[in-house]
């Protein structure tokens, strides 16, 4: 209360009941505003129902644990100590063949024969790339089938590295950003746990994936933007415009990937899963991830647009909405040229090791480009580039109109925007 108080007053102050800085009783004079907030309203009502028709029974999950164990993909991990490690030939190598492998002693630190010391078989380096040269004491991960109890090299342990990266990033997050890099932390925990709790075992259950992908985008976008910058009417624009795009997004993945005839069995995780789940449609698991992570870059782009022209705003009540939307736009431009390279390089990224086997297959970039794997990561970055494009014009456009100009500038008002206020500057 005391906080709305103190922005009612700060409205006043500037003798401006819109002024973006006033408390909600101000704001919701706004037609536009109510408007806005009944749209939400309907956004949180749908995915919340959503949610209750898709919440997991976690019988999908049981019987994808299940299969995965009958065919042998699923094994117990188990902790464990290097004491030896010897690299030699292989006690079946021959002149003609010749062969290293690599011999492991391990301290066993969990599991039925936690506490004793285990030989593992020879490991055949030319078919196991992935065994490095261990020194005594470093920490590895065995798989362990409990049907013929075998222990197999399964990885390296590197729970201490990652946890180590984890709180150095929160002790910086919290550091920088203070309260708010808390309240992001927060967020982003609730993300990974709507992802995981509920997107995975849904999806298992067999729900149709694109749908559980709006509903859990949705909700994530309500939780962290509410949640990391308040419950105030420029979160709500912010978070309209997300909703908006994100629906763009939606659309046009949706006929694209139809049009591309994407089948989803291009990876070698696509082609396991219809083993453990009869019920997945691997088309719409790709459509599905398409929309959530278009999410995170429409969240940025929309808050910065909001937060831009609040500001600009406050510096300037009498500013034309005409004038306001082309400064906004002037910024946005800027933002978008590089929020959209940035989605390529992170895709790009991600598939390198894929695109340095199409190098050595020598290949034409056309021929590259229309392989499923690659094809994928390109209707994802122009679709999720094209939402990107359109949440700027949007919602700078829905927050300049939400904030008028004053009276004085209202007398002397330039013309209305048109279609060239959200073009490209042709210079």
């Amino acid at each position: 209360m005391a906080g709305m108080g103190h922005g009612h007053s700060h409205a006043h102050g500037h003798g401006h009941g819109d002024d973006v800085h006033g408390g909600w009783g101000d704001w919701l004079q706004s037609t536009r505003l109510r408007l806005v907030l009944a749209l939400l309203g309907v956004s949180l009502f749908g995915a919340l129902t959503g949610l209750a028709f898709t919440w997991p029974t976690g019988e999908g999950t049981a019987e994808a644990i299940a299969a995965a164990e009958e065919i042998g993909l699923s094994t117990q991990r188990i902790a464990a100590t290097v004491v030896s490690s010897e690299t030699a030939p292989c006690s079946f190598a021959t002149n003609e063949f010749p062969q290293d492998c690599r011999s492991l002693v391990l301290d066993v630190l969990e599991g039925p024969d936690a506490g004793t010391v285990l030989a593992l078989p020879e490991i055949n380096l030319e078919i196991q790339r992935n065994v490095p040269e261990f020194d005594p004491g470093d920490e590895v991960v065995l798989g362990f089938i409990p049907g013929t109890n075998t222990y197999f090299y399964e990885d390296q342990a590197r729970q201490a590295p990652l946890a180590i990266l984890a709180v150095m990033f929160a002790i910086i997050v919290v550091v920088f950003g203070r309260v708010r890099g808390l309240l992001a932390l927060l967020a982003m925990s609730i993300t990974l746990l709507v992802l995981v709790g509920y997107v995975a075992p849904s999806v298992l259950d067999g729900n149709d994936p694109v749908a559980v992908a709006l509903v859990a985008a949705t909700i994530i976008a309500f939780v962290s933007l509410f949640l990391t910058h308040g419950f105030t009417p420029t979160t709500a624009i912010a978070l309209t415009g997300t909703i908006s795009a994100l629906l763009l997004t939606f659309v046009l993945s949706a006929v694209f990937f139809e049009l591309a005839n994407f089948t989803g069995f291009a990876s070698s995780e696509a082609l396991v899963l219809p083993i453990l789940s009869q019920d997945i449609r691997l088309s719409s698991v790709l459509l599905g991830g398409a929309i959530i992570g278009a999410l995170g870059a429409l969240d940025d782009v929309t808050v910065t647009q909001v937060s831009l022209v609040s500001e600009l705003r406050r510096s300037n009540p009498e500013m034309s909405s005409s004038r306001l939307i082309a400064a906004g736009l002037s910024v946005g431009r800027d933002h978008i040229a590089a929020t959209v390279n940035t989605l390529l390089l992170a895709y790009a990224g991600a598939s390198l090791p894929l695109l340095l086997l199409f190098a050595a297959s020598e290949q034409t970039l056309s021929q590259v480009a229309n392989s499923e794997v690659i094809a994928i990561e390109i209707v994802r970055t122009l679709t999720g580039s094209i939402g990107l494009i359109g949440a700027v014009p949007l919602t700078t456009a829905l927050a300049a109109s939400i904030l008028p100009p004053t009276a004085a500038a209202n007398a002397d008002l330039e013309e209305q925007p048109t279609w060239d206020d959200f073009a490209p500057d042709e210079t």
